[in-house]
């Protein structure tokens, strides 16, 4: 149990909503002692083997915004133990004290993988206590997270880390984007760009924030250090309006993962290099989540041909869901700092403005209108030829997604980790793991649910499709997904009861060749903070 979230929390106990099991998703209440399909891939415990870079955004078991990232050190073997170091920050809105430095000694841990990449890594830190990390390895190199624990919920990545030994390394444009709330419960999102020197200074650097509507563009600086051993560096990215001091986890030179460790905002995100990035000129598959009054995502493609934009969308607003909508857009010339982009667009949904800055792990999309407050972001489409046409192809698979409002401002949000097979029916059938939190220190861990599904493929593949499933027997998500590649594939949950984006992901067994590293940031659900959950 989280020995700091108790504290404060405790006083402020939401007296539980009668209606809530009418909202509660039907899965997220399902057992865990469904057959799980078997899948062999020929993950194991050796899989997992070296010093790894995680990161998980969700909300604590009392619906506070909660941030986890760090580096865990994996012997290969497994087990008890099988955790011999690393480093964690959890920033918590909830924490009645935090530990300073944010920064803390992972202190024992174990760990276990599945042969179809499904595993978990419990991580203890006497500051922190313990934290369960549920993934799904698409390689040896990359996985995708969901928190699984008492604590709470959220979701993220995992990634094999190349050391980065001095500051040069990092010499180079980066962008990023953060997203979370702000020291007032409100929704809070920036976008921005920056260059590094070798000393880890940038005197020139730009950013736009959306702090619950209220949207700034502002010139940036950065002075950035390096950590030791598994421990973070910190970077200090100051506006003219206030400075935010951030630690990074360093995937290796060209992507980190961010968390605000000051406490004066609650966000996290991530850094892409810039070098030799640029906004695509061809299609672009694309998500973005967030909302203000009521949760909000969108999917689709887009097109940027340096003057006007082009596309299609599929939104799911609070449960409403509107597919294959068309929108058009005037784009602004590629600014001097940063390549920033502002986008003015008709027809799109929610957003009126959208700012674009290019990077080596897709293009950043922040929505900077009074409207809404969503972030996301949009990849260059690759050479599409199959989609999911063809059988026997294992994927991992990401959702993280939040219960229909209904009005109420009560956003529980759910997290899901997942493998599955397809086969030649057009179906897919494999195991799903469920975190359902329901913001009021109740909520439901679901192991090892038999998951099945259909899907149904647009024309031609690179459209994407549909797909309807079942977990434990009972109803569970409906999306659709949009290639990025025949190896990655974005998705936009489509029924009433949640809304959630998420992604899936060819794995790649060990026994191939070592599969390149996928730079990509997980689209998470923005509208989750407490406020909207105190009883009234």
């Amino acid at each position: 149990m989280n020995p700091h979230a108790s504290t404060k929390c405790a006083g402020r106990l939401l007296v539980v909503l009668a209606a809530i099991a009418t909202i509660l998703f039907a899965a997220g209440c399902g057992s865990s002692n469904s057959t799980t399909p078997t899948n062999p891939v020929g993950f194991s415990n050796s899989s997992l083997n070296g010093t790894y870079v995680f990161s998980s955004q969700g909300v604590d078991s009392y619906g506070y915004p909660v941030s986890m990232a760090g580096t865990l050190v994996a012997n290969g073997t497994g087990g008890t133990g099988g955790i011999t170091g690393g480093t964690i920050d959890i920033i918590d809105q909830g924490f009645s004290s935090a530990p300073s430095p944010a920064a803390q000694p992972i202190t024992s841990g174990s760990y276990e993988v599945d042969t179809d990449g499904r595993g978990q890594a419990s991580l203890t830190s006497t500051a922190y206590g313990t934290y369960v990390l549920d993934f799904v390895l698409t390689s040896t190199s990359h996985g995708l997270v969901s928190e699984f624990d008492t604590n709470g919920t959220g979701s993220g990545t995992l990634d094999l880390q190349t050391a980065v030994a001095s500051l040069s390394q990092l010499a180079a444009p980066y962008a990023f984007t953060v997203a979370g709330s702000d020291s007032n419960d409100g929704l809070f999102a920036i976008a921005g760009a920056f260059t590094l020197n070798a000393s880890g200074v940038s005197t020139a650097g730009i950013e736009d924030f959306n702090e619950a509507g209220i949207v700034e563009n502002e010139s940036l600086t950065a002075t950035a250090t390096l950590g030791s051993g598994t421990g973070p560096g910190q970077i200090v990215l100051s506006s003219s309006s206030f400075p935010l001091t951030f630690d990074f986890y360093p995937i290796d030179a060209t992507h980190w993962k961010l968390i605000e460790t000051d406490y004066a905002e609650f966000v996290a995100g991530d850094v892409f290099t810039q070098t030799g990035a640029s906004i695509p000129t061809g299609a672009m598959a694309f998500t973005m989540e967030g909302g203000i009054t009521v949760p909000i995502a969108v999917a689709g493609f887009m097109t940027d041909n340096g003057t006007n934009v082009t596309g299609s969308e599929d939104v799911n607003n609070d449960g409403n869901v509107v597919t294959g909508a068309t929108f058009t857009g005037n784009a602004g010339a590629a600014g001097s700092v940063g390549g920033r982009v502002v986008v003015t667009l008709t027809g799109f949904n929610p957003a009126s403005t959208l700012v674009l800055y290019p990077s080596v792990g897709g293009t950043l999309l922040l929505e900077i209108d009074s409207a809404n407050v969503t972030v996301g972001a949009a990849y260059a489409q690759q050479s599409v030829t199959t989609g999911l046409s063809a059988a026997s192809q294992p994927f991992g698979f990401n959702l993280s997604a939040v219960n229909v409002s209904g009005g109420t401002g009560a956003f529980y949000e759910e997290d899901d980790i997942a493998q599955f097979t397809t086969n030649a029916s057009n179906g897919f059938s494999g195991a799903v793991d469920i975190n359902d939190d329901y913001g009021n220190g109740t909520y439901t861990l679901s192991s090892d649910l038999a998951l099945s599904g259909t899907y149904t493929l647009a024309s031609p593949a690179s459209s994407g499709g549909s797909a309807t499933t079942t977990a434990g027997g009972s109803a569970f998500v409906s999306f659709n997904f949009y290639p990025v590649s025949d190896s990655q594939f974005l998705v936009l949950e489509t029924d009433s009861t949640q809304i959630g984006a998420g992604t899936f992901e060819l794995q790649s067994p060990p026994s191939s060749a070592l599969a390149s590293r996928r730079a990509i940031s997980i689209v998470r659900p923005l509208a989750r903070t407490h406020a909207a959950l105190r009883h009234k």
